[in-house]
């Protein structure tokens, strides 16, 4: 097997609150991305998919946040432990980074050419820069790429916006592309179109995907592998057939059986119960046990750890009993 473009290992990331100190948000999350492959990273809104894209580059939302421990190796160097000078040579050269919002991202007094041209003048890049420029916005389905160059974000849609700023973290041909929630609050019909460009850029360059989302749809049609995130851990990984066919921790079933299918006609859609904990409380053992059908004293009393199984791994104390859906059949 090649070594993986990207190995994260042990990661914690915490966040300072005041008057409460430092609190893990990410903690002890290990992946790996192998050269041109898709990996899903997927949960709930405020399990942690967000924030330890973050802690990759160390690109943080907020100056009260940091990498308390881990390893991040990219390309045999750890990015936890690279100086602020060599991680600006990674951020937007050899990793592109693509956020959830392009209409915040995007500079609103500067022209779409101007900001997709901004990596290669932060980059050494041998060329012609206009050139590139242009032959990005035709890569991504723009129209008029000559009078693309020139408008300003507040005049194309956000279908365009996104392609725009996935144009600009490709510019420097990256070898990883971070992919935030990149079809959030796109229609059905420009998801689409966003989903297909990024499995042609995967198909023309080789380039890796690490893609963040609760749409767990996007992850079947997309990802190679996947990473379940709940409460800041990760609590299983496999092979994305695998997982989606026989899930193994009781929260990825929940997760599956909570989606839309063609088969919700005939039964109620089925939710969770309960929310996600907060950062600041969280429960002492299994961080799923408050909402989990199967849950024992012991699970409350002790975390699991991450366990092989089915090929991938799975944090359970009781798997001998998640070879079934325990959301229907209980402990029984």
């Amino acid at each position: 097997m090649s070594a993986p473009l990207l190995d994260v290992r042990g990661l914690v990331t915490e966040v300072r609150r005041k008057g409460r100190g430092w609190t893990p948000v990410v903690d002890d999350v290990s992946l790996r991305i192998d050269p041109g492959e898709i990996v899903g990273l997927v949960g709930e809104s405020g399990c942690g998919k967000s924030m330890t894209a973050f802690s990759i580059l160390r690109l943080f939302p907020t100056p009260a946040a940091r990498v308390a421990r881990g390893e991040v190796i990219f390309k045999g160097r750890d990015l936890a432990a690279a100086s602020p000078d060599a991680l600006r040579r990674v951020r937007g050269g050899e990793i592109g980074m693509i956020f959830q919002d392009p209409s915040t991202f995007l500079d609103p007094l500067h022209t779409i050419g101007a900001q997709i041209e901004e990596p290669l003048r932060a980059h050494p890049f041998p060329g012609d820069r206009r050139a590139r420029v242009i032959e990005l916005i035709q890569q991504m389905g723009l129209p008029d790429p000559e009078a693309m160059v020139r408008r300003y974000p507040h005049q194309i849609s956000g279908g365009q916006k996104q392609r725009a700023l996935i144009a600009t973290a490709m510019a420097c041909s990256p070898s990883l592309l971070i992919a935030d929630e990149p079809t959030t609050a796109l229609d059905v019909t420009v998801q689409a179109q966003i989903l297909s460009l990024m499995r042609d850029l995967r198909a023309r360059s080789g380039t890796a995907i690490l893609l963040i989302t609760h749409d767990l749809g996007v992850v079947t049609e997309m990802c190679d592998r996947v990473y379940v995130m709940y409460a800041g851990k990760v609590v299983e990984s496999n092979n994305t057939r695998v997982l989606f066919r026989a899930p193994r921790h009781p929260y990825t079933q929940g997760l599956l059986g909570s989606t839309l299918s063609l088969e919700t006609a005939s039964r109620e859609l089925f939710a969770i119960p309960g929310t996600l904990p907060s950062a600041d409380a969280m429960p002492s053992g299994c961080r799923f046990a408050p909402r989990c059908p199967i849950a024992q004293p012991a699970c409350a009393a002790s975390a699991p750890s991450l366990e092989v199984v089915d090929d991938g791994c799975a944090a359970c104390h009781r798997l001998a009993l998640t070879g079934r859906n325990v959301w229907r059949e209980g402990a029984a």
